[in-house]
């Protein structure tokens, strides 16, 4: 059983460069909705469960390729027990049923801190709830830099290191501990972005405290009336 797989070129060309100017160019982004470690970031981010899943992609419809990569089984199937990666999941493995998706942009010199994600753990009342595992696709990664690699740690011990490039997809465990190197160097206002998805699976008592779906954004209310209007506009 693996602590993480990774899958080079997951997502390329035109689908990959769609996907990082629509999340770029989106009036959503702002200092990141998360605190702790992440102050120093910038983006925002999405919960959703299953059932809400086709609202999300209603109002977001470049997201459809990313998502479908991130939860088809095959991208996590080495983080199973070998005997599940022989005969199939067992009948009593929850399959991820609630998500919290965040768009992470860092400029040259920040990082993030050392944590184990638990995003979801206070919306579904399940204390230190942590995801069956976390996916990272890569979006943009300046030329020419040094650092900015994530690492990836169990009981403070290094258990992989990830040099990111743009279009590598990395699925690890959801209770590892890992961080965000800075980097340095690159064209000044250069960003690394990559798009997180962490992925819970609740009992039914717990997954019906999460919202179906809801964004997380500090740009403030006029991103909301003007996505609104958006959705207006194209309604025929």
């Amino acid at each position: 059983m693996s602590e993480y797989v990774t899958h080079r070129d997951a997502l390329t060309g035109p689908r990959l460069e769609a996907l990082r100017e629509a999340l770029l160019a989106s009036r959503f982004v702002a200092r990141s909705p998360l605190m702790g470690s992440f102050q120093a970031s910038k983006g925002f981010a999405f919960i959703f469960t299953e059932a809400g899943k086709a609202t999300l992609l209603e109002r977001f419809p470049f997201l459809a390729d990313y998502l479908s990569l991130v939860m088809e089984p095959r991208t996590t199937r080495g983080l199973l027990p070998w005997r599940e990666r022989l005969f199939g999941p067992s009948s009593e493995r929850l399959r991820p049923n609630a998500f919290y998706l965040n768009l992470l942009l860092l400029e040259a010199g920040k990082g993030v801190g050392r944590h184990i994600d638990a995003t979801l753990s206070d919306p579904s009342g399940v204390r230190n709830a942590v995801p069956e595992h976390v996916s990272v696709l890569y979006l943009t990664v300046p030329s020419g830099v040094q650092g900015g690699s994530l690492h990836l740690l169990r009981e403070d011990q290094l258990v992989g290191s990830v040099r990111p490039r743009p279009g590598l997809l990395v699925q690890f465990r959801g209770d590892l501990q890992h961080e965000v190197e800075p980097f340095t160097g690159g064209e000044a206002g250069a960003v690394r972005a990559s798009l997180v998805c962490e992925q819970y699976a609740f009992g039914s008592e717990a997954l019906a405290r999460i919202p179906m779906f809801r964004i997380q954004s500090k740009a403030g209310f006029a991103a909301y009336l003007d996505a609104h209007r958006d959705r207006e506009a194209a309604t025929p």
